[in-house]
């Protein structure tokens, strides 16, 4: 079982998350909702955590296929439901700009992979409604 510590720190809404080995994560909303943009807004943190997970498969994936790999940089935009309360994300897209001695295909193979198949994230994106996009490039 995983367990995560939560603490009040910053004004009303700010807080701070703090894993099982101690990493430390502060949360917060934006002023126009009373917080003080002190950290990350959580639902911005569910387009990191995609990120963090495809990174790390897109990682692994081309290390087994003994690629390359020097740079991985992602920009990640979602857009979320309007005028919904819950707003969940509805559409996400994703950028990957890999760097290195890469063959393309197995570059675009395994971000496909990573979004398709072995990113837990992404799928729970995907059974709250989200239709999760990519696009992947590609420079020596």
């Amino acid at each position: 079982m995983i367990r995560i510590e939560m603490n009040r720190v910053t004004g009303d809404y700010g807080f701070e998350a703090k894993d099982a080995n101690g990493h430390l994560l502060t949360t917060d909303t934006s002023p126009e909702n009373g917080g003080l943009n002190a950290g990350v807004r959580p639902m911005q943190m569910l387009l990191m955590a995609l990120g963090g997970c495809s990174g790390i498969d897109v990682v692994m994936i081309l290390k087994k296929q003994r690629q390359e790999l020097q740079g991985l940089r992602m920009e990640i935009s979602g857009e979320r439901e309007a005028g919904k309360e819950p707003s969940l994300w509805k559409k996400v897209h994703v950028v990957f700009e890999l760097q290195g001695n890469l063959d393309v295909t197995k570059a675009e193979r395994a971000c496909e992979l990573s979004m398709v198949k072995y990113c837990s994230v992404a799928e729970t994106l995907r059974l709250a409604g989200a239709h999760i996009t990519w696009e992947v490039r590609v420079t020596a």
